[in-house]
């Protein structure tokens, strides 16, 4: 398995999300698992470095990895049982390459303007790689949502937002929480802090219902004529 988490817009969670993922694997599945790195900040290098200075915590194996990297990425699936891609937040040769091979994608976006002003570019790039690789498990995640109750339409109307670019949208989110970015600072992930916490319960509810989908061929599929961008 190849598990691709990426997209174009910065700030969304997606290191996060993939160290998370990351650690799933490892820790709940038993899995071998490589962590590739492809964004230039080094975010999830930099949190592995910090893991491993830890030595209570499962090892998590990590490499760097830029430019057109599908055949690296092929050769690391034959090793490793699940290879998670963490592309950082921009449309790169990386990103697109990494599309090319990868089994399933996942978008993080959170409910806002600026994320779902992306949805366009998305739909685009997905389409564009579906004819190299159309068994690709493609859905985005809307991430860092409020948790108000009063702001509950915000995230229905972004995932409206989603469908109608023809991209398909977990029901699964994850909440806007503290110990996101405090595990991370510190090498971890939620379910090391907290196993049974609602953030763990997140990232597995995500994951799960990622490999419960299915390809979907959408032959003849027409492109909405007008998008209209509901997040209040």
């Amino acid at each position: 398995m190849i598990l691709l988490v990426g997209g174009e817009k910065g700030g969304s969670g997606k290191s996060c999300l993939a160290q998370n993922i990351a650690v799933y694997f490892s820790r709940e599945k038993n899995a071998n698992v490589m962590l590739v790195d492809c964004d230039p900040q080094r975010t999830t290098s930099d949190w592995v470095q910090e893991r491993h200075m830890n030595p209570e915590l499962p090892w998590i194996n990590c490499v760097q990895m830029y430019g057109k990297i599908r055949y690296e990425l092929k050769s690391l699936e034959m090793h490793y049982d699940v290879v998670v891609v963490d592309c950082g937040g921009q449309d790169s040769v990386a990103l697109r390459s990494a599309m090319v091979v990868a089994s399933h994608v996942l978008f993080p976006l959170r409910p806002k303007r600026r994320d779902l002003k992306t949805l366009e570019h998305l739909e685009d790039l997905v389409s564009a790689c579906n004819v190299v690789n159309p068994e690709m498990i493609v859905g985005c995640v809307l991430t860092q949502c409020p948790a108000l109750p009063n702001q509950a339409n915000r995230i229905l109307d972004a995932k409206e937002v989603c469908k109608s670019f023809n991209l398909r949208v977990l029901d699964n989110i994850t909440y806007s929480r503290n110990i996101y970015d405090d595990s991370e600072e510190k090498g971890l992930s939620v379910m090391d802090v907290d196993n049974e916490g609602k953030a763990a319960s997140e990232i597995r509810a995500i994951i799960e219902e990622l490999l419960s989908m299915k390809a979907i061929q959408e032959d003849g599929a027409k492109r909405p004529e007008e998008k209209v961008f509901a997040v209040k």
